[in-house]
């Protein structure tokens, strides 16, 4: 695994992360729901939601790039 590898990995798991335990809190602060349901919702909305980072090797050399559902096409990420 390389060095970009690994922050991309890292970079997702945060992300997804943050997301997990905002969505989570919300559904139980403003619904009824209880037990698994709560963190399988969480889990759905998260993974949907969540940036998508992926290192790619180029003739210029390895480059990180993310995806997003809220950003129009794929952009670098500096590193």
């Amino acid at each position: 695994m390389t060095k970009l590898q690994l922050k991309s990995f890292i970079y997702q798991l945060i992300a997804f992360t943050i997301l997990f335990i905002g969505i989570r809190f919300l559904v139980l602060e403003f619904t009824t729901l209880k037990g698994f349901l709560v963190s399988l919702i969480a889990f759905i909305v998260g993974t949907v939601l969540a940036p998508k980072f992926q290192a790619v090797k180029t003739k210029d050399g390895e480059k990180l790039y993310m995806k997003w559902l809220f950003i129009k096409g794929v952009k670098e990420i500096d590193s």
